[in-house]
């Protein structure tokens, strides 16, 4: 199961954009999806420097297993969830 988490409509909101954050995470840990897709946009990578800050908090790096950038479009990050 994939998820998926656009951040275009709340970019200048940071307690929103925290909380969507924590949300997906969240729901991908309930649900035990495998990857989220989290698109903070192009744009002056502001946003995505927020995101990557806000996932490398230590109780937040627990919950997953690795962080990937698209290669293609570095509007995009991918966060991959393993389970036992």
């Amino acid at each position: 199961m994939k998820l998926k988490l656009d951040l275009h409509p709340i970019f200048n909101r940071g307690g929103e954009i925290d909380k969507a954050l924590r949300g997906i995470i969240d729901e991908a840990i309930r649900k035990k999806a495998t990857e989220v897709e989290i698109i903070p946009g192009k744009g002056s990578g502001q946003l995505k420097k927020k995101v990557l800050r806000f996932l490398e908090q230590k109780e937040i790096k627990a919950l997953y297993h690795r962080i990937d950038k698209d290669a293609k479009n570095h509007g995009r990050l991918f966060v991959y969830f393993r389970y036992k």
